[in-house]
Order: C-alpha cells, then sequence, then structure tokens
C-alpha cells in the first residue's frame, strides 16, 4: 500500500470510526446518564442503587423531573467527546493491527488484545477532557434547567477547582486510572469480537454468514465484480452478537478502574480545594462496601455496552464494506 494509498485508508476508518461511535452513543444515551449518577452515588439518586429495576426507575424520575432532555443531559459535550475519540481508535487500530499483524501467520490474540489496548490508549489520551466534562455534566443535578451545566460553564468550573498551578491538569483528574482500565477495555473489546466474528465466519457459517449476493456495499457496473472480491460478511444479527458480546467481555474486565475514575473525577464538585488521590478513593469504596462496592452499577453496564458495542461494531462494519475499505 503507497504512502497516499494509506493517508485515504486512515482518513477514511477515522470517519467512518467516529460515525459509528456516535450512532452507538446516542442510542444508549439515556442508561449512561443513569450509570453515571450509580456510579458517583449522586445523592438524589442514591435510594434507587442496589432496587430492583433501579435504573428503570432512576430513568423515570429524571424523565419526571427534567423531561427528556433529562435523560440527555451532558450527550452534546458526549457527542463532542466520542466523534473523536472512536475515530482515533478504530483508525489506531487498523494502523496499529497492521504493523503488529503484517502476516497471516502474526495474527495472534496477543497482537489482537495489544492493538486494541494500543488503540484505546491512544483515543483517552486525546479526548479525555471532553470525558471530564461530560461526566461533571451527567453528575450535576440542578434544581431548574437555567443551562448552569453546560459545557462552557463547566468547563470554567473545572478549570477554576483547587490551587493547582496547572490548571489544565484538572481536566486529567482520574487519567491514569483511565488509561490502566483501558488497557483491558481496549484490548478485550478487540479481542473477543475477533474471535466471535472469526466464530462466525467458520464453525456457524451456513447460518451466521451472508450469501455473496446479499453482501453489502456500493452499486453499478463494478458491483458484480467487487462481490466477487469481497470478504465474507455476517447476517446482521451475527455481526451485532459479536459486537454485543465483546462490550460485556470488555466491561466485566476494566468496571473497577471505571468506577475509580468516575469518582475521581467528580470528586472535583464534592471537594474542589481538596485533591483525592486513587488510592484513597479504591480504599474509601472498599472500606464502605466491601468487594462488591467495586462493582457497583455493573448490571446497567451490561445493559449499556451490549447495545452500544452491537451498533458501534455493526456500523463501522458496514461503512467499511459500502466503501470497499478492506
Amino acid at each position: 500500500m503507497s504512502s497516499k494509498d494509506n493517508i485515504s485508508y486512515a482518513a477514511k476508518t477515522f470517519i467512518i470510526g467516529g460515525l459509528a461511535g456516535c450512532s452507538a452513543k446516542t442510542v444508549v444515551a439515556p442508561l449512561d446518564r443513569v450509570k453515571i449518577l450509580f456510579q458517583t452515588r449522586n445523592p438524589d439518586f442514591e435510594r434507587y442503587i442496589g432496587v430492583r429495576f433501579g435504573m428503570f426507575k432512576a430513568g423515570k424520575d429524571i424523565f419526571r423531573k427534567y423531561g427528556i432532555m433529562g435523560l440527555f443531559r451532558g450527550h452534546s459535550m458526549q457527542l463532542a467527546r466520542i466523534y473523536p475519540y472512536a475515530a482515533i481508535k478504530f483508525m489506531m487500530f487498523e494502523q496499529i493491527r497492521k504493523i503488529l499483524i503484517p502476516t497471516p501467520d502474526k495474527n495472534t490474540n496477543f497482537r489482537h488484545f495489544l492493538s486494541g489496548a494500543g488503540a484505546g490508549v491512544l483515543s483517552v489520551f486525546f479526548t479525555y477532557p471532553f470525558d471530564m466534562i461530560r461526566v461533571r455534566m451527567a453528575y450535576e443535578t440542578p434544581k431548574d434547567n437555567s443551562g448552569a451545566t453546560r459545557a462552557r460553564k463547566m468547563a470554567r468550573i473545572i478549570y477554576n477547582e483547587g490551587a493547582n498551578s496547572l490548571k489544565l491538569l484538572n481536566f486529567y483528574r482520574g487519567f491514569v486510572m483511565s488509561v490502566v482500565g483501558m488497557i483491558p477495555y481496549g484490548g478485550v473489546s478487540f479481542l473477543t469480537h475477533n474471535f466471535f466474528v472469526t466464530l462466525g465466519k467458520t464453525k456457524f457459517a451456513d447460518i451466521a454468514v451472508l450469501p455473496k449476493k446479499e453482501t453489502s456495499g456500493s452499486g453499478g457496473l463494478l458491483a458484480g465484480k467487487r462481490n466477487k472480491h469481497r470478504k465474507t460478511e455476517l447476517r446482521a444479527w451475527a455481526e451485532l452478537t459479536a459486537g454485543g458480546l465483546s462490550g460485556v467481555f470488555a466491561q466485566t474486565c476494566s468496571y473497577p478502574f471505571e468506577l475509580v475514575r468516575r469518582r475521581l473525577q467528580v470528586s472535583g464538585s464534592n471537594n474542589p480545594e481538596k485533591k483525592i488521590k486513587m488510592i484513597q478513593v479504591a480504599k474509601s469504596i472498599y472500606s464502605t462496601q466491601g468487594f462488591g462496592g467495586f462493582f457497583v452499577g455493573l448490571t446497567i453496564g451490561y445493559v449499556k455496552v451490549l447495545p452500544m458495542f452491537a451498533v458501534s461494531f455493526y456500523t463501522y462494519a458496514k461503512l467499511k464494506s459500502f466503501l470497499d475499505i478492506e
């Protein structure tokens, strides 16, 4: 592949990766709002934690108090963050994978894991400040809808918190824990997705693989020729299942790290002048809630990541096929 082709390939995967991420996050935005409120133990919604159907009751409460937009509070910042995050993640995964897996004999699980982990860490580094603002916006539950939690105001609040001489570091509160958690999250998600896709194309090909004539892609005079050379594609249900299961495995492996990170991110809201370390947060969770405290909100996490990963990987795969990107 020439350098020009490589740049074109990177640009295309960047664009469709961002679109895949935004479509997935929009589908699960209300669940994401409730999950953050549970993770950070927001006082207004703490009574729903551990209650049967608590996530749905919390969502109903939000809708009753703030309307439909209350379920999407912080979503504009989420989209501003998720497009570059998903774009960088998918683009870098493809680039790192080409380096680590240049030939079929190098196609190992460990190399797939490293490709996903590396892509995840790089995407987090460039987009973490957006996530910091988004989490704080989702955490706040003002008594009115005056716009006190708008992104610009929240960014100013975070910037002015504490006595740090380097104010920009406020936007990276919990970043180390995020990187630590992203290694298993990114690595496991791409590894398990590849595993289930391969499984569908080999062991369950009769029911999971699309016939060549049904594969997606642009039409026209070259459509028949393209289909002859097109890679094997999974049926929609199989692709969605592979993506959803990859999300469940990734979430399970990384959830404790995510929980500590969320607590660190909102710590400035509760104690603006006090700098809290991740070890302190972890000890506090364990001393008050035990080991199970590191998995508070995991159920709603599963409910969220299953459709999110399913839609994300499915959209990415279909857009790659439509644009004839191999």
